[in-house]
C-alpha cells in the first residue's frame, strides 16, 4: 500500500514538473529609459533614417538603437543572410537592449533564423516584435518557450490606428490587455482557454516539418494573410487539417485576409468562407474579422500567453492573462 502511495506521489510530482516545464517565459516588461533595437530580418529598408520611429519610441520614454541591417541592400533583402543574422544576434546578446522591433516583413527571416544562436536569449529573453514574415521568429521562439509580440512595425507607423499603437504600448509595458469586438455572423459561439499561437498563415504553413514548427495541441490559433490566391488559402488550411493541427485546437481567431486573388475560373468561396468550410467539423469557438494583420488597426497580440476566448451572439472577447 505504501509503495502504491509513493508511486502515486512520484507520478504527480513528475506530472507537475512536466506542466511547469511547459510554462512559457515572459520577457521583462519595458520601463522608461529602456532601449529598443530596430533591425531587419527580411526585406531591406532604405527609405529613411527612422526618425519617425525614434520619435515614436521617445514619446513612450524609450531609447532607440538602429541595427546594422538597416540600410543594407542585397536585391530584395537587407543584406546577406549572414549580415541579417549577425545584427539580430548582436541585439539579442546585448544586455542593454530590452526589445527588438523588426522594421518590416516581406521575405527572408527563414533564411537567417538557423544562423542565430539563441542560448543567451533563453537565459535573458527580451521582447521580439513584428508580424507577417516575423511569424518565423514568433513560431521559433514559441518552440523555445519564450513569449513574443505580434504587432505593428516601424514601416506601419504613418498609417497605424491609435488602437494599434496603444495596444503595442500596453503589451510592452505589461498593462492589462483585452479586446471586445462586435459579433460576426460567421463566428462559432463558445468559450475556450489556452495559449495563443500563430501568425501569418503562409509562413506558419511553410514551417511545418521544421524545427520552428509550433505544437497546436490545446492552443488557440490566430491566422492572417495577405495577397494570396484563394486556392492557396484552401491548400494551406488543408495542410493544417492533415497535419492534425486543427483537430487539436481549443479555438481559432481569424484576423484580416487582405487583398486576396482569384483565378479566371473562380474558386467559389472567399478566404473566410474557405476557412469556415474546413473548420466547421471542429466544435470549438471561432472568431472572424479580428482586428489584427495587414490592416491599419493591427492590434497587438502576445503569442505564448494564456488567453480566454469568449464568443457570444452579441460580441467576442479575447482576454490575456
Amino acid at each position: 500500500m505504501k509503495k502504491c502511495i509513493t508511486l502515486l506521489i512520484l507520478s504527480l510530482f513528475f506530472q507537475l514538473n512536466a506542466q511547469s516545464a511547459k510554462k512559457m517565459i515572459t520577457p521583462p516588461y519595458l520601463q522608461k529609459g529602456d532601449t529598443v533595437a530596430i533591425v531587419s530580418t527580411a526585406r531591406k529598408h532604405l527609405n529613411d533614417d527612422l526618425k519617425q520611429t525614434i520619435e515614436f519610441l521617445e514619446n513612450w520614454g524609450l531609447k532607440t538603437v538602429i541595427g546594422s541591417s538597416i540600410g543594407l541592400d542585397s536585391n530584395q533583402l537587407a543584406g546577406t543572410d549572414e549580415q541579417r543574422a549577425s545584427d539580430f544576434q548582436q541585439q539579442i546578446d546585448n544586455p542593454t537592449i530590452k526589445a527588438i522591433w523588426c522594421v518590416r516583413g516581406g521575405y527572408g527571416t527563414v533564411r537567417m533564423v538557423d544562423l542565430v544562436d539563441f542560448s543567451k536569449f533563453k537565459q535573458q529573453p527580451k521582447w521580439v516584435i513584428g508580424f507577417s514574415d516575423v511569424t518565423v521568429l514568433h513560431n521559433h521562439l514559441n518552440t523555445l518557450g519564450v513569449q513574443s509580440i505580434h504587432g505593428m512595425m516601424p514601416v506601419n507607423i504613418p498609417k497605424a490606428s491609435t488602437g494599434a499603437k496603444e495596444s503595442l504600448r500596453k503589451a510592452l509595458f505589461g498593462e492589462p490587455l483585452s479586446y471586445t469586438i462586435p459579433y460576426d455572423k460567421m463566428n462559432r459561439i463558445g468559450t475556450a482557454k489556452g495559449e495563443l499561437v500563430g501568425g501569418n498563415l503562409s509562413i506558419l504553413y511553410s514551417l511545418f516539418g521544421s524545427a520552428s514548427a509550433i505544437d497546436c495541441t490545446d492552443k488557440i490559433l490566430f491566422l492572417e494573410d495577405l495577397d494570396e490566391y484563394l486556392y492557396h488559402i484552401d491548400r494551406m488550411m488543408m495542410n493544417l487539417k492533415r497535419n492534425g493541427c486543427l483537430e487539436s485546437l481549443k479555438g481559432i481567431v481569424i484576423g484580416s485576409m487582405t487583398k486576396m486573388n482569384d483565378n479566371d475560373i473562380p474558386w467559389g468561396k472567399n478566404a473566410l468562407e474557405i476557412i469556415q468550410d474546413i473548420t466547421k467539423e471542429y466544435k470549438i469557438p471561432v472568431v472572424y474579422n479580428f482586428p489584427a494583420g495587414h490592416i491599419a488597426d493591427n492590434r497587438a497580440l502576445i503569442f505564448g500567453r494564456q488567453v480566454s476566448l469568449g464568443v457570444t451572439a452579441t460580441e467576442s472577447k479575447l482576454v490575456f492573462d
